[in-house]
Formats: structure tokens, sequence, C-alpha cells
């Protein structure tokens, strides 16, 4: 009996002090405003299976953002390519993107292809980023700062979540690109601003709503989350429940409502257990500032 009572209470006290905390972080914790920001990807469903918090949070009306996507592959492992860029654009707009046009799908498989076992070249990944936000990129008028198109370009960490090569790689292509527009031009700051999206290990990976306790603890020993126009780290927890806007269920349609063709039997768990469907915390990339 006493078991059974203490199990009931955990399923009562757990989702409630969960939302409270995320709660806490919405109103109290540094987020991005008024910014054009660029997620950058490396296959359809990762904006769903990892950032889904993130997007959801930042692209509410209230914070002025512009959030755009920009997929590096078209995830055509098993020839479905055509129908996974469909999918990204549902997914895109279920999230809170203004238009379809604000998701752009690379379909360059000699370079980028899906595959488990390939680094892409981060040269490549520079030129492309170049070409997509830093149209100017090659004028290096030492008297002007560099232009872009974007503010903020968030993506995965050195680990990529999930140690997966092709996520790796937009990690060291990010930061290079974000170093590239500053080189030769002493006296200039990056225009972009880099987050990347923090790793953690198995266990917390796979504990769902309670790793906000474990981000928040370590946010506060980091010591880290910064001033309100460039915050150093950034936490985003979703909602569990709601009509609409920022919660989980709206990042869970994302994947069972829109990238039907990859709902097997494990996305079910993932979308179930990962603490990336509810929380994500991001830090500040730029110049060695981590």
């Amino acid at each position: 009996m006493n078991t059974l009572y203490l199990a009931a209470l955990a399923l009562v006290l757990v989702p409630t002090l969960y939302m409270y905390t995320a709660n806490a972080i919405r109103s109290s914790f540094p987020t991005i405003r008024g910014k054009r920001i660029c997620l950058l990807i490396a296959h359809p469903d990762d904006e769903a299976m990892f950032f889904a918090p993130t997007v959801l949070a930042l692209t509410r009306p209230e914070l002025g953002n512009h959030v755009r996507i920009l997929c590096l592959s078209t995830g055509d492992a098993d020839g479905l390519g055509e129908t996974r860029k469909r999918e990204l654009v549902k997914s895109g707009l279920l999230l809170g993107l203004k238009g379809e046009d604000d998701v752009y799908v690379v379909d360059n498989p000699t370079d980028f292809p899906d595959s488990m076992t390939t680094t892409w070249d981060e040269a490549k990944i520079v030129d492309l980023l170049n070409t997509a936000l830093a149209p100017e990129a090659n004028d290096r008028n030492v008297d002007k700062p560099p232009q872009t198109n974007a503010d903020v370009l968030l993506t995965f960490d050195g680990q990529g979540v999930s140690s997966h090569p092709n996520h790796i790689s937009l990690y060291h292509g990010a930061r290079a690109f974000v170093a590239g527009l500053v080189k030769g031009r002493p006296g200039w700051k990056s225009p972009v601003d880099l987050y990347t999206l923090t790793s953690v290990n198995m266990v917390r990976k796979y504990s769902s709503i309670l790793d906000v306790f474990a981000t928040i603890t370590m946010q506060a020993f980091r010591g880290i989350r910064g001033g309100k126009e460039r915050p150093a780290s950034l936490v985003f927890a979703s909602q569990l429940f709601g009509s609409k806007g920022a919660c989980y269920a709206t990042g869970r349609k994302a994947m069972t409502e829109a990238h039907v063709s990859q709902m097997r039997w494990f996305r079910h768990g993932w979308i179930s257990l990962s603490r990336y469907m509810v929380v994500n915390d991001l830090r500040l990339d730029n110049d060695k500032e981590r």
C-alpha cells in the first residue's frame, strides 16, 4: 500500500514540479528577442527530435524573432528524400515558423550524404553557410563590419547529441563560418551568435521531464546565464499541456503527424522518454566563449 501511495504521489508531484519549473524558466531565464535566427540541422526530423523546445519557444510572436531552418540533407538514405522534405516543411509550420519559405533543404548527396559513417567536409559547410547567410562574405573591406542575413545560428554541439557524424560536422562547420566572418577584420566582432545544443549522458537523455531539474542545477553551477541582450546560455522547457504554442503536445505532433515516414516503433520511445522533446539548453559558442 505504501509503495502504491508513493507511486501515485510521484505521478502527481513530478509533473506539477516540472510545470512550475518550466513556468519559472519561461518568465525568468534570458531568451532571444527581435533576432533573425537560423536553425542548422543535418536531417529532416532533427528540428523535432532534438530542437522542438527551442523552436517552439523562439517562435512565440511576442518575442519578435524570425526563425528559419536550413537542413543540409534530404535524409534520402532510404530513398525518401522528396517525402522527407515535405515533412520537414509541415513540421516547421507546426513548430511555429511563419511560412514554407522559412525552410530550406539542401539536396546535395555528393557533398552532404545522409550517412551514419560520413563526416561532412568543414570547408564545404562554410561555403554553403556563406552563400545562404553571408552573401557578401568575400567582401574583405576592413572598414565596414561583415554583413549577414542572420543574427543567431543554432546547431548541435561537438558531440552531436547522438554522436552522429553529420551532426558533429555541423558544429565544426558552424564554428568555422562564424570565425571566418571576422577573419582579417581586426576590431570587428562576429555579427552572428552561435548557440549549440548541449549533449548529455545516456541517463539524462532518457529521463524526460526529470532532466529539467538537472539542467537548471547545472546552469546554476556554471553561473553562465549571462545578460539579457546576449545570453551566455539559454534554457527552454516546454509546457506539458496546452491548446497551442510551446507545449510538448505540439512537439509530439511535429513527429507523429509531420514526419510520418520516420515513425518506427523506437521513435515512440524517443518521443516519450527523451529530454530533448521537453528540455533544451544551449550555450554561446562564439570565440571560445564556452
